[in-house]
């Protein structure tokens, strides 16, 4: 059991992405879907689909790869974490990398990017840093 599933996520994606690795398969939950369907929507994963493997099940994501095996996805880190979280309202919502990354928010409207909480008009908790 691990205590920070978010982290996790993010590690397994990480460590997959340098090791040039086409899938990897992470224990299901509905957060860990959420912010797959984020990074999906920004064009940092190819895809991602849920398979019926043991009691929750496995998500097995798609790692996107540019021409001559350049990597879509460069730095991913978790910004918020169980012993410190970390909120941001929505004009405190700062450019990632001069608007080339995201930020990946948790709000009262789901998970969103930064540029999709900023439409919205909401705020929240700052998950993850991508570009």
């Amino acid at each position: 059991m691990t205590t920070d599933p978010v982290a996790d996520l993010l590690t397994r994606i990480r460590n997959a992405n340098l090791a040039k690795h086409a899938t990897t398969d992470v224990p299901a939950s509905k957060l860990k879907a959420a912010v797959l369907d984020v990074l999906k929507r920004e064009g940092y994963i190819a895809d991602y689909s849920k398979i019926k493997a043991g009691p929750q099940g496995v998500l097995r994501v798609t790692l996107k790869y540019g021409f001559g095996g350049e990597k879509a996805l460069k730095h991913i880190e978790r910004i918020s974490t169980p012993g410190c979280r970390i909120y941001r309202g929505v004009k405190d919502l700062g450019r990632v990398l001069d608007g080339l990354g995201i930020q990946i928010l948790s709000t009262p409207k789901g998970l969103k990017s930064d540029k999709e909480a900023k439409k919205a008009n909401v705020g929240g908790e700052v998950l993850a840093r991508v570009w």
